[in-house]
């Protein structure tokens, strides 16, 4: 008999940093699907106390 393949898959995802332009804080933390145009996001700074753009920075 043919074994078959029970198991989960292993799902190719990257773990991204959001990055606050102002600061230069790394804020946030995404893992998402490989690939993909770069995020800009309008994320709370916890230093500034006021919401500002994060840019996606790989590590």
């Amino acid at each position: 008999m043919a074994k078959k393949s029970g198991g989960k898959r292993k799902r190719k995802v990257e773990t991204i940093f959001l990055v606050c332009e102002e600061t230069g804080d790394y804020n946030y933390t995404i893992r998402r699907k490989m690939g993909g145009e770069k995020l800009k996001l309008k994320k709370y700074c916890p230093r500034l106390r006021k919401h500002t753009v994060h840019n996606e920075k790989k590590k």
